[in-house]
């Protein structure tokens, strides 16, 4: 391949990434807590100890969304949505301690927006996402990288938590 052709597929998996964070976590994390929830109607009051700790939770699960999104176009040449998803596995980055950092960064985006709105529908959204995920985890996902990846998942599967990180030491 050469260095203009590589350039133009690096700026479309780029591209594509842009476009899934939108649709995905961009709708999911955003859009309606945005619309729907109250996010829209808050007063920021950074001397409000819940909305600081909720702007740091937002800015941190944004900033470790990020990170995955890169490690995914970087490391597995793929994107988070599942029709445009990684040829290979990714196992760098966040991936080392847990299996699922994107769904805990915008869980920790969703934590933020609940010391901000501090709302129980928002609470009930939140609570119905996870539960969804995490079926969609178990159920499809898993599966599918079990039946793509083999031996190397289920070898990655033993070693790292689905949801809790474990932190190996350097031997």
């Amino acid at each position: 391949m050469t260095t203009d052709q590589s350039w133009r597929s690096s700026a479309w998996l780029g591209f594509r990434s842009l476009v899934w964070t939108v649709l995905v976590p961009g709708v999911v994390a955003g859009y309606l807590p945005w619309r729907f929830f109250g996010l829209s109607l808050v007063r920021l009051d950074l001397l409000n100890p819940l909305h600081l700790i909720g702007v740091v939770c937002v800015g941190l699960g944004a900033a470790l969304l990020a990170a995955c999104i890169w490690e995914f176009a970087r490391s597995g040449r793929g994107t988070l949505a599942p029709v445009d998803a990684p040829r290979e596995l990714v196992v760098q980055g966040l991936y080392r301690y847990v299996r699922n950092p994107m769904y805990l960064s915008v869980a920790t985006i969703g934590v933020g927006e609940l010391l901000l709105v501090q709302s129980r529908a928002l609470l009930l959204y939140w609570t119905a996402w996870f539960v969804v995920v995490n079926l969609f985890v178990i159920a499809y996902e898993e599966p599918t990288l079990r039946q793509r990846f083999g031996p190397s998942y289920e070898r990655y599967t033993r070693e790292v938590g689905r949801w809790l990180p474990r932190f190996r030491s350097s031997q």
